[in-house]
């Protein structure tokens, strides 16, 4: 089950005036959330039916989550797209408006400061970053900005994510636009007359939109989604079940700045034209590493892992070879509602990565066997563009 890295700081901040609280606080506390500190906020983990209940509504049919303790933010400006290349290993300048992508903010030594999607409206790109890394972000951001560029942090805009096989067929029912669109797409669009912008994606691993709009239309629109048909409110605790169970990585715990692209799999992430040999390769931080590693292997790889039994593996357990040697450590662990059985991701090396090798987890000075699988443990369900669509396009 998710639970929130509970400091002593962070409980004295969640009883402080000084927490930070999303523009729906008073709703989830109307409608009996679980609240607890996260990334500096107040949020909801659950509401009365529980994390697993919540975890099957969002695969069966739709879930709204409060995301808006992540940061949003827009740069603009007649060279957005090359100096954020200069930061990002994507290609932004050639990205059309309407396309979103995936990518993350690299180190110097090609580890991963922050993973995000990126969007292009017109001349401008808006940036969804991580809620414990926006602070961050936003400075080096600033401190890297060039003339004729502009970084705007968006902190007065919330964002809902809507998620679910049934999410798409609810939201067409009062804003009949979104049906245009498609994975990894954006646009804006009125939802019940408010002013959005939808993008199709999200973090569970099922197709779903996630929808900025500013802080003052936040409570208008959260109502009127969650009087559609099929929508119930989700907390953090599904979301966390729902991404490990989708194979996707949380900031913090399977990537970090230590993590390169290369090594947590995400190298899908980095174009050819950024690749060796290509149009624009390199010129990013961290370029020499995450290259290198595209071309040669990585020393070691995310994997899947799959506990033999029903105790969970959590982070940090230690994952030991058959001579008791320590070769890994499990990265994210818990218990898989959909797949009725504990579940994990962790790094190891290249030579014990391949899918069926056996280990033990060191779990409270009990060794339990695991055995190392495939991501994701549940196939995705995103709304892919058609062969047709693409051939007309």
């Amino acid at each position: 089950m998710f639970a929130p890295k509970e400091t002593g700081q962070t409980n004295r901040l969640c009883h402080s005036r000084h927490v930070k609280r999303t523009p729906l606080n008073d709703l989830h506390h109307e409608l009996g959330a679980k609240m607890a500190p996260f990334a500096g906020y107040e949020m909801p983990i659950h509401y009365t039916g529980g994390i697993i209940s919540e975890h099957h509504h969002v695969r069966s049919r739709a879930g709204l989550f409060d995301v808006s303790h992540m940061g949003q933010i827009r740069v603009g400006g007649k060279q957005a797209g090359a100096w954020l290349e200069t930061l990002l290993p994507a290609d932004l300048i050639n990205l059309e408006a309407g396309a979103q992508r995936y990518s993350f903010l690299t180190s110097d030594s090609g580890g991963i400061l922050d993973d995000l999607m990126v969007y292009r409206l017109e001349d401008e790109y808006c940036l969804v970053v991580n809620a414990a890394n926006k602070e961050a972000d936003l400075s080096l951001l600033q401190e890297r900005l060039t003339t004729g560029v502009f970084v705007d942090p968006r902190q007065d805009f919330a964002l809902l994510a809507l998620q679910g096989p049934q999410a798409a067929a609810a939201l067409e029912s009062i804003a009949p636009a979104v049906k245009h669109l498609t994975f990894m797409t954006a646009s804006e669009i009125r939802i019940a007359g408010i002013e959005c912008c939808v993008t199709r994606s999200g973090y569970t691993g099922e197709d779903g939109f996630e929808i900025s709009t500013h802080e003052t239309s936040a409570l208008d629109l959260a109502s009127v989604l969650l009087a559609l048909d099929s929508v119930e409110p989700s907390g953090l605790g599904a979301r966390d079940t729902l991404r490990l169970e989708a194979g996707l990585c949380l900031h913090g715990n399977d990537i970090g700045p230590r993590t390169s692209p290369v090594e947590a799999g995400l190298s899908w992430a980095i174009p050819a034209s950024r690749r060796s040999g290509g149009v624009r390769a390199g010129a990013f931080p961290g370029a020499e590493r995450i290259l290198k590693e595209i071309e040669h292997g990585p020393s070691q790889k995310r994997v899947g892992i799959r506990p033999i039994g029903k105790a969970p593996v959590r982070a940090h357990a230690p994952l030991l070879a058959p001579n008791n040697t320590l070769v890994g450590e499990v990265t994210s662990g818990g218990f898989g509602p959909s797949v009725g059985a504990p579940i994990a991701m962790a790094y190891l090396p290249s030579t014990f990565a391949e899918p069926g090798t056996t280990l033990e987890a060191q779990v409270r000075n009990k060794a339990l066997p695991v055995t190392v699988c495939r991501l994701p443990f549940v196939p995705h369900r995103y709304h892919q563009k058609t062969k047709e669509k693409r051939r007309n396009d």
